[in-house]
């Protein structure tokens, strides 16, 4: 082995390319949105599945609205706004899906939604 193959090797890409903020969120939305949606095609003939889905969906926004709330948070104000409102009602529409009174849909388009501003933002760089 030579310097330059040597220098190759140690200095090269190794693994996977590395991630951005932007791009590990929009897997966790994605990975989140599918299994919800997953759920939702069931609806209450696998109750168990769907409610888990809508829960781990919950924590997410939960998650998001904490983040979005945070004095330190460098987005525009209007987005942060946005987002808590859509924590806010991802919260009350769930419990109505989990009473019967509604359908997970909603929440699915609104997590497609998101996706698609991350994927526009640059997401899948």
């Amino acid at each position: 082995m030579n310097a330059h193959s040597l220098a190759k090797s140690a200095y090269g890409q190794h693994g996977a390319p590395t991630r951005t903020v932007r791009s590990t969120e929009y897997d966790i939305i994605a990975r989140i949105t599918h299994r919800l949606h997953e759920a939702a095609q069931s609806g209450t003939r696998d109750f168990a599945t769907l409610a888990a889905a809508i829960h781990e969906n919950r924590r997410l926004w939960t998650l998001l609205a904490t983040d979005a709330a945070d004095a330190g948070n460098v987005l525009p104000d209007e987005i942060r706004a946005r987002i808590v409102y859509l924590a806010e009602f991802t919260r009350i529409h769930s419990s109505n899906v989990l009473k019967g009174k509604g359908h997970a849909a909603p929440l699915v388009e609104i997590n497609t939604a998101v996706l698609r501003g991350l994927r526009a933002g640059g997401a899948q760089s």
